[in-house]
């Protein structure tokens, strides 16, 4: 067999034709689903961490920075999408192009992004909550010592996600209004308290980390590798916060895996991917903007900034509504990441790499029921008691790995089909492909060592389980033996 043996583009576009999944979803949809899934943790609380520890007012360009790298990879995701509409989006492109094994780890790569990102935002969540009601900090928030406020929104959001898409994209586009409408709120009330005193100076300089700040290997791996001591702020605080808050964009790829969900995914793709990106990266800038020229970024809360900010003025009532849909952006988040879970471990046991029971939709609602449960309770069991401090920097990780492959995989799919229809095409392509995946990488190598060394833990045991089970008992390892009994023998 092959080492890197890939999938048909003609087997991808004939299974998705035959996909048991119901396609119930328009281009204004995927764009509400988009919002609902990119707006969250990052801008509501992200924001306020970030300008304190590394960027100052200068988040405003470390949200520039990351939408910029998201666009470019936006463009990479739209053209794959329109051409391969499928419910697998990345893993599914790197398995048409790039081969099994390293589909396999974009897969792979992909359950940790959208597991630890939806354990964070219910975290998140539950400290809103807790917030805005003044629930027991015994259960709700980062001081719990298990988290019941994040365990049951999960399981809340897992039932509705059982119930069918349709039901998920209008529960999804519900929140989105209100979420949208409050960072709206948030730029036009809060535009009137900026003072110039608080953005100045703008990209504070490079300084030593505070005595007591972690070291080591929280030290970002290009910094260790070059031998740079030690900072924060400047212009290496900047793209650190960058490559962090990027955080706040990795949901956008969660569209491409509703291509078998989507009535005509060839036009409504790339609309849903690009109109969705460009809406919250307007939104992020504009937040950022005004949060960090209301208060100084010294003083920024940690938990809850943008409620806290508005509190400092005197708008406790602004405060109030800032909650109230800093939950509702939260909830959409949890669900939209929920769907891709379920949808790529869907895609990666019907292609035999995961058992295949995990494969099979329900015969009623039309939903794979078994990997959106299963994702759950993992999900709801890392939430419980893992802090979002731990776990934010892995979700940066796993998505801008994942958005370095599919640019990869843009040439190299022109290359060896240039045959096929594409709607939508990346212009200027290898270039804006490679400076995308150029971009990517280097926004990774920002990240600290630790961040690395678990991304390579975990990759490892990724790699053990392919070898393991999948490669034995993919679908083309399965076509590899048939063909192989059937052909006579080369001595006869």
């Amino acid at each position: 067999m092959p080492l890197m043996r890939t999938l048909s583009i003609e087997d991808v576009k004939a299974r998705s034709e035959k996909s048991q999944l119901k396609r119930r979803l328009s281009a204004r949809d995927l764009v509400g689903v988009g919002i609902g899934v990119i707006i969250g943790t990052g801008i509501f609380t992200l924001t306020g961490i970030q300008a304190k520890e590394h960027a100052g007012p200068a988040i405003t360009l470390s949200f520039v920075i990351g939408g910029i790298v998201a666009a470019l990879a936006a463009l990479c995701y739209a053209e794959l999408a329109s051409a391969v509409p499928t419910a697998g989006s990345a893993y599914t492109y790197a398995f048409a192009t790039l081969g099994e094994p390293l589909a396999w780890i974009i897969g792979w790569d992909l359950l940790l992004e959208f597991g630890l990102g939806a354990a964070t935002v219910s975290r998140s969540w539950s400290g809103y909550l807790q917030n805005l009601f003044d629930l027991p900090t015994s259960l709700f928030g980062e001081k719990a010592p298990f988290n019941l406020g994040a365990v049951l929104i999960e399981a809340v959001l897992a039932t509705i996600a059982v119930l069918g898409i349709k039901l998920s994209s209008w529960f999804t586009n519900t929140l989105v209004v209100v979420k949208v409408g409050v960072c709206v709120l948030i730029i036009a009330v809060g535009a009137f308290f900026v003072k110039a005193a608080n953005l100045s100076p703008f990209v504070p300089p490079s300084a030593p980390p505070a005595a007591g700040s972690p070291g080591g290997l929280h030290q970002p791996l290009i910094q260790a590798a070059l031998g740079i001591e030690p900072a924060v702020y400047g212009f290496g605080g900047l793209l650190t916060a960058a490559a962090i808050v990027f955080f706040g964009y990795t949901g956008f790829e969660s569209l491409a895996n509703l291509g078998e969900e989507t009535k005509k995914p060839s036009r409504d793709m790339p609309i849903g991917l690009i109109g969705a990106l460009a809406i919250c990266t307007v939104l992020y800038v504009g937040v950022a903007f005004v949060v960090t020229g209301m208060v100084s970024y010294r003083t920024l809360d940690d938990a809850a900034p943008l409620a806290v900010a508005f509190d400092s003025v005197g708008l406790g009532w602004a405060g109030v509504l800032i909650g109230i849909g800093a939950i509702a952006g939260m909830t959409s988040v949890m669900m939209v990441q929920l769907l891709t879970i379920s949808r790529t471990s869907y895609t990666m046991a019907r292609d035999g790499l995961l058992p295949k029971s995990l494969g099979e939709p329900h015969k009623r609602l039309g939903t794979p029921h078994r990997t959106t449960i299963i994702a759950a309770v993992v999900i709801m069991a890392i939430a419980a008691f893992i802090p979002i401090s731990e776990l934010s920097d892995m979700v940066s990780i796993g998505g801008l790995s994942a958005m370095l492959i599919v640019a990869v995989a843009v040439p190299i799919l022109r290359r060896k089909r240039p045959d096929l229809k594409r709607s939508f095409r990346v212009p200027w392509s290898p270039v804006i492909p490679i400076i995308a995946a150029l971009l990517c990488l280097y926004l990774m190598l920002n990240l600290d060592m630790l961040t690395w060394l678990r991304f390579g833990i975990w990759l490892a045991a990724g790699l053990v389980i392919y070898i393991a089970y999948g490669r034995r008992h993919s679908v083309l390892s399965k076509r590899s033996q048939s063909a192989n009994s059937i052909r006579p023998d080369a001595g006869n």
